[in-house]
């Protein structure tokens, strides 16, 4: 049981996982901070919460975990703000879905006598805020675990631990390996849903009322928040440029097939894409 998890600037996956925390008897304490003191008001009546701090510092003095659930973009800079005030031996882990650049700047601001190791649950949604958190998000949902090549083995054991205590399946990549893996199955897929309903919206509007489930399960993601996403593509623009070139290819190929009338190219691909689909776990 730590004695102290910490999390900071919790939105959905940081309420999530002091909700979980709490539900599976993970810490003794559970301490948060928010960066807008109305949120840090409502996070004291949350039976999930024992203490809300007033600063980042002031969170951390007494930490034996620390999860950085910012976004994406100020996680580094909230871990140099944090590095003094941590006490010797913490360990602090995050939530951000890009990992290269974020793991090795990390680990820098900490160093030495703190020892960060990245994390990413892919336990997200189209809902944000830490008011739309459940104790159950991180359940049979995969959790990397995206160590440097010199972190300490203890450390790296600690955290993945942590993660799979909280109900999540663990694997444990390099941060490179991530982005590019996060890439071609969570943001290429992002970018295909929102140009999807991008390329809908300049049609009759009310066409969409007349689709069946496929439309709204294939641009279900299209609904997710844009200042999230904005930071996700800048911070992973190279990885994601890849794999979409790659995928053009692949839809060029699908509609030349059927320009031709090249059939059993057609059926090919469907079937491919079918199996490949009915591989996926229950």
């Amino acid at each position: 049981m730590l004695e102290n998890l910490v999390i900071l600037a919790p939105g959905l996956l940081g309420g999530s996982v002091a909700r979980a925390a709490h539900a599976r008897g993970l810490a003794r304490r559970i301490t948060v901070w928010a960066r807008r003191p109305a949120s840090r008001l409502q996070l004291r009546d949350q039976p999930w919460v024992q203490q809300v701090a007033d600063t980042p510092e002031d969170a951390v003095r007494t930490a034996s975990l620390v999860v950085l659930a910012a976004p994406v973009d100020k996680i580094i800079e909230l871990a140099r703000q944090i590095a003094p005030h941590l006490p010797p031996g913490a360990l602090v882990t995050d939530v951000g879905s890009v990992k290269g650049d974020l793991c090795r700047a990390g680990g820098a601001a900490l160093a030495p006598h703190a020892r960060f190791i990245g994390a990413h649950p892919m336990a997200g949604s189209e809902k944000t805020g830490w008011e739309n958190a459940t104790d159950t998000l991180f359940e049979k949902r995969v959790c990397f675990v995206t160590p440097l090549a010199d972190a300490d083995e203890q450390a790296v054991a600690a955290v993945a631990r942590f993660w799979h205590d909280l109900g999540a399946e663990v694997t444990t990549v390099t941060p490179d390996q991530h982005d590019e893996i996060t890439a071609h199955i969570s943001h290429v897929p992002q970018a295909l849903a929102t140009s999807l309903a991008t390329f809908l919206a300049m049609k009759n509007p009310q066409w969409r009322n007349l689709s069946g489930n496929g439309l709204r399960d294939t641009t279900r993601i299209a609904a997710s928040d844009a200042t999230m996403w904005i930071e996700i593509f800048q911070q992973n623009r190279d990885e994601v440029l890849r794999a979409l070139s790659a995928f053009q290819d692949e839809l060029q190929g699908f509609q030349t097939a059927l320009s031709n009338r090249d059939w059993p190219e057609v059926r090919a691909r469907l079937e491919r894409g079918k199996a490949w689909r009915d591989g996926f776990r229950p």
